[in-house]
């Protein structure tokens, strides 16, 4: 039976399920103790650079369709050595981030819920159990199907714009003057830090393939994703900012969309957001281990981890269980800050490249080498920006990304000596035929 194929609103819906996932929950109170007032304008800082690296996602996924997506491109450009090992190995280990940030802000809102703050014994537990669950949940095949998934996405999306639309009318716009900005630099990096909140879009990479008409729909459903989510982050920065007193703000840092609904919707509001966060981030725990797992099963094909991350149990894989382990461990240990700077610093990395890669691969994509290059110079000098004002302000934040990118090189350095076979050059099936036909 043929495969249906994957249209417009479904490609635009893995978009924007994948950005607006937990990161929104967990880091706009972030944003507004770096950036006050100016918030708003610090998300657009962000999608704007996400909204260029699209372009070259777009070049990217119409010349190389495969599953291995943001893998596949780093591997195109810059072959199947060492380096290539490195940065796959870094995309992998930012996924492990992205596992802990959603999981610290599940245990932030499931304290806040329960206990009325942030109590750090239930808050901890919280985050350690529901990966738990959910590894379990994702190993035995009963993880949520892509129908429910579509629903839950469905849901947060409406209980999100409905928390827009009541806002606007109780906002009070002096939050927002001029004079309640931060510095520039502080706002910068406001947007900087939560670019993490932005990651997602690349997810429809990997569905190339089995897109239809992908010479239209793959430019439109990027595009229109990106856009949309700068728009509905923006929104509700500008909701928040406008609806609380920036002192209360930063007491409710870890789940500050929650009270922001208390002056509109009283304590009912902060129930209604907060089991909403809940369910948000329960389902980008259950997608982030989903594809996290197959993440580090594609890297262990290209021969770049060992092959017991191949090795499947029931519909899982082992390599799901280290991710896990992994992830409770970020997730207890450091606290937002640290996995934020982390998760962005990751993400600016990789996202560089690939906009390098479309740079250097422009004979083959089709590509604007001044857009993508540009790409690649905004990426790079965000990730510098980012890690000089963390250097000034908050050297301690930094331990983590240090932590995350010794460790990452270190190993893929060790394990590329010491492995006997030689890195692959494909691991879809269907890509490597297309190539090969191409040189006959």
């Amino acid at each position: 039976m043929k495969q249906k194929k994957i249209g417009f609103i479904e490609a635009f819906s893995i978009g924007v399920g994948g950005m607006v996932g937990g990161g929104i929950f967990a880091v706009l109170g972030l944003t507004i103790d770096l950036a006050r007032g100016a918030a708003p304008l610090a998300f657009l800082v962000a999608g704007f650079i996400a909204l260029v690296t699209a372009y070259s996602y777009v070049k990217l996924s119409l010349r190389y369709p495969s599953e291995g997506g943001s893998i596949e491109f780093v591997v195109r450009a810059f072959g199947n050595g060492l380096f290539s090992s490195i940065v796959n190995n870094l995309l992998l280990i930012s996924y492990v981030i992205m596992l802990a940030l959603y999981a610290y802000a599940f245990g932030s809102y499931g304290a806040a819920l329960f206990m009325g703050s942030d109590v750090v014994w239930l808050h901890k537990t919280l985050s350690a159990g529901i990966i738990v669950l959910f590894m379990f949940i994702n190993l035995f095949g009963a993880f949520l199907t892509g129908r429910a998934e579509d629903l839950m996405v469905f849901a947060k999306l409406i209980i999100l714009i409905l928390f827009a639309i009541a806002g606007t009318i109780t906002i009070d716009t002096t939050h927002m003057a001029p004079q309640e900005w931060m510095p520039l630099p502080s706002i910068v990096t406001g947007g900087l830090i939560i670019f993490l909140a932005y990651e997602g879009f690349e997810l429809i990479a990997n569905t190339a393939r089995d897109i239809e008409s992908p010479e239209k729909t793959l430019p439109k459903a990027y595009y229109a994703s990106v856009i949309f989510v700068m728009v509905l982050y923006v929104w509700i920065a500008m909701v928040t900012v406008g609806n609380l007193s920036f002192e209360v703000a930063k007491n409710a840092q870890d789940y500050v969309l929650a009270k922001a609904a208390e002056p509109f919707f009283g304590r009912g509001g902060f129930i209604v957001i907060g089991i909403a966060a809940l369910l948000s981030t329960a389902s980008a725990i259950n997608a982030t281990l989903y594809g996290g797992g197959r993440t580090s099963y594609l890297i262990a094909k290209y021969g770049e981890l060992p092959s017991q991350f191949e090795k499947r149990i029931k519909n899982g894989y082992e390599g799901m269980i280290i991710i896990a382990l992994l992830g409770i461990i970020f997730a207890t240990s450091f606290d937002i800050n640290n996995i934020s700077v982390a998760g962005s610093l990751g993400f600016l990395i990789v996202f560089s490249l690939v906009n390098y890669a479309n740079f250097k691969l422009y004979e083959e994509t089709g590509g604007n080498r001044f857009i993508s290059g540009g790409g690649t110079l905004l990426g790079l000098m965000a990730t510098a920006v980012l890690t000089g004002y963390t250097v000034i302000h908050s050297p301690t934040s930094l331990i983590t990304s240090v932590i995350v990118i010794l460790t990452v090189s270190l190993f893929s350095l060790t394990y590329y000596h010491l492995r006997e076979k030689r890195l692959s050059h494909y691991i879809d099936k269907a890509l490597e035929k297309d190539e090969r036909e191409e040189m006959f």
